[in-house]
């Protein structure tokens, strides 16, 4: 008896990759980690670009359907020369996430210096013009994602502190005001000779279904090849989402595509940004080895199935 072959959980866009470096009116190198939002019935894509001084800059793409994209002429956001700002992004910015909280949109972005990596926090209403609001971590701290919804006045997010003391593991962390955050609390951690073993991270901004919020996360496993990056799902409780429901034990993307496999570096599809469609299912962005941005669909119940049908424990 032969075995039925499934259908891929997220269907790859024909078009892949949707964006490259050849597309982007100045000069950069790459094009990769994009986070994604809705504004004014167009699709939005913050993405980062390396330039070829290795540092990084983030630029601006809008779509009418979501896969076809017009890029910027200009870049969104490069390192600030001002203050702590400027001291602390002389490095560089990088993978971008947005989350819409009463119609402004917060973005999240990793700032490099000679300090290290923390997190930056601006907001715009328009995506025309940008503020910096504040560097809300210190260091070493990347992947930062705010959930979409304050909870009981609070703001949450989801992080992942970098540390070889403990697997890579992510926490989520509280704030009344969007600068002071506190009462963190491991929520996920890494499962020995798992596909996510050396390290998890949050993804994309968390999306509200009726079952719980949906978080698309990283996973790294060590290879004698390198590393390789996949995505992964889990479900958060909707009033409390440092309360895990359930991870699907296996993965729902890995690089396959020659884009995803080689590149600036192989072997990583990562996500900052996915959106939520009225008719069920959900678009999501990856960058294909650091070097191109991709796209895909799937069904959102199919993914919350997924979380619950199929869990792992959380540590």
């Amino acid at each position: 008896m032969t075995a039925t072959k499934l259908p891929p959980i997220i269907e790859r866009c024909p078009d892949n990759p949707i964006l490259t470096r050849d597309d982007i009116p100045y000069p950069v190198e790459t094009v990769h980690n994009a986070g994604i939002a809705r504004y004014d019935g167009r699709t939005i894509m913050l993405f980062r670009s390396h330039l070829r001084s290795g540092r990084s800059i983030i630029g601006i793409a809008e779509s009418e359907d979501g896969f076809k994209f017009t890029v910027g002429p200009e870049p969104f956001l490069v390192p600030s020369t001002d203050g702590a700002f400027g001291e602390y992004e002389a490095f560089g910015v990088e993978d971008p996430r947005i989350s819409c909280i009463d119609g402004e949109y917060l973005i999240t972005y990793s700032a490099y210096s000679r300090h290290g990596v923390r997190i930056g926090l601006a907001k715009t209403s328009d995506f025309r013009s940008i503020e910096r609001v504040a560097l809300i971590t210190q260091a070493d701290m990347r992947n930062v994602v705010i959930f979409p919804q304050r909870f009981n006045g609070r703001y949450a997010r989801l992080d992942r502190p970098h540390s070889e003391i403990n697997p890579w593991s992510m926490w989520l962390s509280w704030s009344p005001d969007l600068v002071h955050w506190g009462d963190s609390e491991v929520v996920m951690k890494p499962v020995p000779y798992h596909w996510d073993e050396s390290k998890i991270g949050p993804g994309a901004t968390p999306i509200r279904t009726e079952r719980g919020w949906l978080s698309i996360y990283h996973g790294v496993f060590e290879t004698m090849g390198g590393a390789v990056y996949r995505l992964g799902v889990a479900l958060h409780d909707l009033d409390n989402p440092a309360k895990i429901i359930g991870i699907s034990d296996e993965w729902v993307l890995a690089p396959e595509d020659p884009w995803e496999v080689t590149g600036y570096v192989h072997n990583v599809v990562f996500t900052c940004g996915a959106v939520a469609d009225d008719d069920g299912g959900v678009k999501i962005y990856w960058g294909g080895a650091d070097t191109v941005m991709c796209a895909g669909t799937a069904c959102l119940d199919d993914l919350v199935d997924l979380c619950l049908s199929n869990s792992r424990a959380p540590y």
